[in-house]
């Protein structure tokens, strides 16, 4: 396989004109390679994965043919030019991966875990699979990539392959440590809970963050191929940056375009599963029926009809919202879709559409000052966008359910949409209930008290 990958790159750049912009895009079906064991072995700082929420698509990538990033808010229409000039280049149409963060003007803090501000990359290296079958693909951006002739060649050479496909078990972490605790949880949701009564904010998305010390670290891909196992029905994505591994489980679409048709959906108000039939339908009933969860709904459904309705015509919305059922938890959802105006960009929707009220709050403004306040630490590319954006496609999730492993430690994310009549105790067992995807696999309990 590596001497016919080598041998298509080298035609390639011999065939090549002078002055030709052109993406190509070198396919080889191959058999019996697991996508997570691949992109465990192979050593490069930039590994990806991206699995849609349906199971039929997976692409697990090493290496970048091209990356566009920086460290500060992008002027979103610049960026959105940028990727169409690139995307239009003659040749394959290929995917572009990345994310942002989820505060484009706030300084990262230890430059989070070496992530930038936003970045998008097309991979070098992907190991597709599509319903079954699974392609190996080599991406070349020419003519810019005949100067690095030789690097290419030497990591195809580097490119490993293995046919072992055990996997250790994951390790139990010895120390947990919650920002805030729950004394200062309880301090922050009173807060809140007096911005209401004082009618300064209608909701807000208050946050924490559970760092998990290991004596032994868990390898990133294996710890992200069991949080699949076990988290069907959801988005899934890992983006390396050599210093820290961003890996999660998002059950939310911020929106998905084909063609000039978008569709998204308002996710917000939460119950668990429960254990048996009769307790999983009684959380069921109470999450439909529940006056508070449907206001904070509302918050979120409005916004994203309102945003819709800026840029989109035949604009259709979900009035009643329904249940999202997951593997351990449910969520209440609206689905909004509309058809886009003509020069509307998938970077236009990313700039308002980003953040919801599902992950900032209402009014937005005031609600991510509140964020920036009263959280004791900085959320990164948690609730941002993550995704791929094509030529006549793109999708992004919003990044929760999510986490950074750094070294020996894993960092998990996750937060609590807070309206009047919120109780912190209620709030706190809210978000536990979010993160068990991974304290689940790792054999770990709900921490009602920290």
């Amino acid at each position: 396989m590596r001497s016919r990958l080598t041998s298509a790159v080298l035609r390639h750049f011999r065939e090549v004109e002078e002055g030709e912009d052109r993406i190509v895009r070198i396919e080889i079906p191959v058999s019996d390679v697991n996508p997570f064991r691949w992109l465990s072995a192979q050593e490069d700082d930039y590994r990806m994965f991206w699995r849609g929420r349906h199971a039929d698509e997976q692409v697990a990538m090493s290496g970048v043919a091209r990356v566009l990033h920086g460290d500060a808010r992008p002027d979103f229409n610049d960026l959105g030019k940028d990727v169409e000039a690139f995307l239009a280049r003659p040749g394959a149409d290929v995917r572009l991966f990345g994310g942002l963060r989820f505060d484009l003007d706030r300084i990262p803090e230890e430059e989070w875990f070496g992530f930038p501000a936003w970045q998008f990359a097309l991979p070098r290296f992907e190991l597709h699979e599509l319903r079954g079958a699974t392609t190996f693909c080599c991406n070349l951006v020419l003519p810019e990539d005949l100067a690095l002739k030789d690097i290419i060649l030497e990591q195809i050479n580097d490119l490993v392959f293995p046919e072992d496909a055990t996997w250790e078990a994951l390790s139990v972490p010895h120390a947990r440590t919650d920002h805030p605790g729950f004394e200062g949880w309880k301090s922050q949701v009173s807060w809140a809970l007096d911005a209401f009564k004082r009618d300064v904010l209608k909701k807000v998305v208050l946050a924490r963050r559970v760092d998990f010390s290991f004596s032994k670290a868990p390898e990133a891909v294996a710890l992200f191929r069991v949080l699949q196992q076990a988290t069907p029905s959801c988005f899934h994505f890992l983006f390396d940056a050599g210093d820290g591994v961003f890996l999660g489980a998002t059950p939310e679409r911020l929106f998905f375009r084909r063609g000039r048709e978008v569709f998204s959906e308002a996710v917000a108000g939460t119950r668990p599963r429960g254990k048996t039939s009769d307790s999983d339908e009684a959380y069921r009933t109470s999450l439909l029926a529940s006056e508070k969860d449907q206001r904070e709904h509302a918050y979120v459904r409005d916004s994203i009809r309102n945003t819709l309705a800026e840029y989109c015509d035949d604009v259709k919305v979900d009035e009643v919202a329904s249940e999202m059922k997951l593997a351990a938890g449910r969520h209440l959802v609206s689905r909004v879709s509309g058809t886009l105006r003509p020069g509307v960009t998938d970077f236009d929707l990313l700039e308002k559409l980003h953040p919801t009220p599902a992950v900032g709050g209402a009014p937005s403004e005031i609600a991510l000052e509140a964020i920036s306040s009263l959280e004791d630490f900085d959320r990164g590319w948690y609730a941002g966008p993550v995704g791929w954006v094509g030529r006549d496609s793109a999708e992004f999730a919003v990044a929760l359910r999510c986490g950074v492993l750094k070294k020996d430690t894993l960092s998990l994310f996750s937060g609590a949409g807070l309206v009047a009549g919120s109780d912190p105790g209620d709030e706190w067992l809210e978000i536990e209930q979010k993160i068990t995807d991974f304290t689940r696999i790792l054999g770990l309990a709900v921490s009602d008290r920290a």
